[in-house]
């Protein structure tokens, strides 16, 4: 019995193991997947490269940083995540890039973009603490930072936001003009990609408290974002979004399961 109980145990770690690695090598498939919509965003020069150039990866999976620099060859990426250890090759990762982009620092850190104390102590240990980032990549990571009131009562009757303290079914509003005002502090352009799978249910852990956007609230964000910025569609067309193409494109955001696009303060 106590060899059966040990082998049962064994079997489940390993099981356990094997799930975790699974999920590690569905992190790299998908950000090489990402990166061939999310590259056209980053438009480098003649050679392809985007030397001399500064990249803030938040939200990172911490893969990504290091396919852009192996391409693109920027001279530093900073990538922060609330959460790295669900990263188990974060470490390794950030020390060994080393070996294969020497034109490239990659760094990776444990911080909100809403703790503007650590964020700005990394700025400054990095030495854009004077200055802005030449790009902030938000990818699969925008429709997490939701601060305004909880909209899942207008989707579900039946929702109470005080019968779960964790918040964990509550869908908060997404107030873009907020977000991308303190996003265009840290960086000069914003490159963000979005996806949605209907099969999965994305519950944020940390402020996020909901799910993807609808593409009600994307043809929203889309339309106060054109008012006061320049928004540049990469994906699933490539084309400057205004108020004219706006009607056009929110047919389209129904009908595909990613969104790719940048936004620069107006020229």
């Amino acid at each position: 019995m106590c060899e059966n109980n040990s082998l049962l145990k064994k079997l489940s770690e390993c099981g356990k193991e094997l799930e975790n690695r699974n999920d590690d090598l569905q992190t790299w498939t998908d950000s090489l997947e990402e990166l061939s919509e999310i590259e056209d965003a980053f438009e480098p020069d003649k050679r392809n490269k985007l030397h001399g150039k500064t990249i803030l990866d938040i939200g990172t999976d911490c893969v990504k940083p290091l396919f852009i620099a192996l391409k693109f060859e920027p001279e530093k990426i900073i990538g922060i995540s609330e959460d790295l250890s669900v990263y188990s090759f974060a470490s390794d990762l950030e020390q060994k890039s080393k070996l294969f982009t020497g034109k490239t620092k990659i760094r990776l850190y444990t911080c909100s973009l809403f703790d503007e104390v650590t964020l700005n102590r990394i700025k400054e240990k990095e030495g854009i603490s004077k200055g802005k980032f030449d790009f902030v990549l938000v990818s699969k990571t925008l429709h997490h930072p939701r601060t305004g009131e909880c909209v899942a009562k207008k989707r579900n009757r039946k929702h109470d936001c005080k019968k779960d303290e964790t918040e964990k079914d509550c869908i908060y509003k997404f107030e873009e003009l907020a977000t991308f005002e303190k996003l265009l502090e840290l960086g000069t352009r914003v490159v963000v990609y979005e996806f949605f799978d209907p099969n999965e249910e994305d519950s944020d852990k940390i402020r996020g408290r909901g799910g993807y956007f609808t593409a009600k609230e994307l043809e929203k964000m889309f339309k106060n974002l054109a008012e006061k910025y320049r928004v540049e569609l990469i994906a699933p067309l490539r084309l400057h979004l205004d108020k004219k193409e706006l009607g056009n494109i929110v047919a389209t955001l129904r009908k595909v399961d990613c969104v790719c696009f940048y936004v620069e303060e107006q020229r």
